[in-house]
């Protein structure tokens, strides 16, 4: 018996929340660290932590960019209601991580890392939604959006009340593998995919600065430590997806593929619309790109 879109869903939600309580029941408690609020660099000028807070700055900028490029007119061509409000979060997160972050880095403590950490939940699992939106289907990410972010917000509450990191390791941890995952079996609906692994490639950058800190402190003569790089190599992130958006296009082949079956039932012989007739002729004769860019044009001068 096939199953339906909401058995589907039901299962892979049923499947998420067996996996999280067998990591309740099987793994010790993972308490936060006090050392993780000790950095390399802690000098002063004016500001606490100066460039540990400073070098946050870019995510406000690409930010306030991309949020206002996303509603300006939908300058990035997003195609889907569903991106939109999936990029909107992303760029909400990665504002709000500016200000959470510099608060944070000014006195670091359990109290102000929960401002850190929540708004780069955000923009993560948003990246995750846009992706199941893009190479999935958009009613499914769509509708994952808000819980996903609930259980990211959860994970976090879960683990300032408990000092138990294991909820919010699992819920970065999905990401990790959910969108590798995707990207190698799933073909991208748009163009300048590469923008993606240049991305995940600071990413990497970013995480390894921080886990030598204190070594590149020490190997730049006390220049600028690990922490300080890692924050301008994550911005990077941000700032390379907004030239992806601004540059990509949707792919001819993905798009056919995917128009496919409403092309092929607009061109069914019953009709009598002549143009339709034609098309369909077209269609069967390996013309799809000639038909799928009209029907663009005709969708564009009926919104």
């Amino acid at each position: 018996m096939k199953l339906g879109a909401k058995e589907n869903r039901f299962y892979v939600w049923g499947a998420g929340l067996f996996c999280l309580i067998l990591l309740m029941l099987l793994t010790p408690t993972v308490p936060q660290s006090q050392d993780y609020h000790i950095f390399a660099d802690r000098r002063n000028f004016f500001v606490p932590n100066t460039l540990n807070v400073i070098s946050i700055f870019p995510f406000l900028i690409i930010g306030v960019i991309g949020f206002v490029l996303c509603l300006h007119g939908n300058y990035f061509g997003l195609s889907l209601r569903g991106e939109v409000w999936g990029w909107l979060s992303f760029y909400a997160g990665v504002e709000a991580t500016a200000f959470g972050s510099a608060y944070y880095h000014l006195k670091p403590d359990d109290a102000r890392l929960v401002l850190d950490r929540l708004p780069v939940t955000i923009a993560f699992i948003s990246i995750m939604v846009i992706f199941i939106i893009e190479r999935i289907d958009e009613r499914t990410g769509t509708a994952s959006l808000f819980p996903l972010l609930t259980l990211g917000i959860a994970s976090i509450a879960y683990w300032r009340l408990f000092d138990d990191l294991r909820p919010y390791v699992l819920v970065q941890f999905i990401p990790f593998i959910a969108i590798p995952a995707m990207s190698i079996l799933l073909p991208p609906k748009y163009t300048h995919s590469v923008y993606w692994l240049w991305s995940a490639g600071f990413f990497l950058l970013a995480e390894i600065a921080e886990a030598t800190d204190k070594k590149l402190y020490k190997l730049t003569h006390y220049i600028i430590s690990g922490h300080t790089l890692k924050h301008l190599s994550a911005a990077m992130v941000p700032i390379l997806l907004t030239i992806m958006l601004s540059r990509r296009s949707i792919k001819i082949e993905r798009a056919i593929w995917t128009l496919r079956p409403v092309i092929k039932e607009l061109s069914k012989p019953s009709s009598k619309d002549s143009r339709v007739q034609g098309e369909r002729r077209r269609f069967n004769d390996g013309k799809e790109e000639g038909f799928l860019m009209e029907w663009n044009i005709d969708m564009q001068v009926a919104t």
